[in-house]
């Protein structure tokens, strides 16, 4: 059942975000198989490096299942050295999620995974090789699955200070949160919540980065809990 929400004080940030970065389109495939594919194209994973791996996979060998399975690890290594770091490894994973995909789901990953539950789909996506519940609820999210909260991995601490002022130390407790500020604040609806997995992503790679966040040009300090208590720690020690 999709929740009726008014303007939240999140849809209110968001919005704010969104004149800020502009419109956020996702820069990876939302295919769940592909992006699989894609997630260990590049190495360490990042947009630019997946992507140029990807697109030299693509290039050069394709990204199905039967095409991975029939090229020589070496031959596939060599079409992922673009992409960054140890190749080799990320040769055989590819390897090993075209098998499991072909085994496991008769190469349909989407329409496997859509008839059944979302419990039994997150654990059948965290059994393929680098995939823990970020990466899950990301694949979950984006391959239209279900519109669950999915919290970009790399920046779980972007609500948390928002909305608290003083992230975790435990990663997990951190993603928790900031799933629950979504699922308290946003409608249960993809537009809704990849809009905001997307401007999140965006606005904690580029301003409120985990070190030495850009609060002095960040469009919704005032706004952040995060920004007034170190403003008022500031001000206590210069008085």
């Amino acid at each position: 059942m999709i929740k009726d929400f008014p303007l939240s004080r999140l849809s209110h940030i968001l919005n704010t975000l969104e004149a800020f970065h502009g419109p956020q389109t996702a820069q990876w495939p939302t295919d769940p198989y592909q992006f699989l594919v894609w997630w260990h194209c590049g190495y360490p994973a990042s947009e630019e490096r997946c992507s140029r791996g990807w697109n030299s996979l693509s290039e050069k060998i394709g990204i199905s299942p039967e095409k991975i399975l029939e090229t020589s690890s070496s031959r596939l290594a060599r079409a992922l050295k673009s992409g960054g770091m140890i190749p080799e490894l990320r040769a055989a994973r590819l390897k090993q999620i075209a098998q499991q995909v072909q085994e496991q789901f008769e190469g349909d990953l989407v329409s496997a995974l859509s008839r059944l539950p979302l419990t039994r789909i997150r654990a059948l996506l965290k059994k393929f090789p680098g995939i823990a519940d970020p990466g899950a609820d990301r694949i979950i999210l984006f391959g239209g699955i279900a519109p669950i909260a999915g919290v970009p991995s790399s920046c779980p601490h972007v609500l948390v200070r928002i909305e608290s002022g003083h992230p975790h130390d435990s990663y997990t407790a951190n993603y928790r949160d900031a799933q629950q500020i979504m699922q308290d604040q946003l409608a249960d609806t993809f537009a809704a919540r990849t809009r905001a997995y997307l401007l999140l992503h965006r606005h904690g790679h580029q301003v409120c980065k985990r070190s030495n966040p850009k609060c002095s040009s960040c469009p919704i300090a005032q706004s952040c809990i995060f920004f007034a208590s170190a403003s008022r720690t500031v001000s206590q020690r210069t008085t």
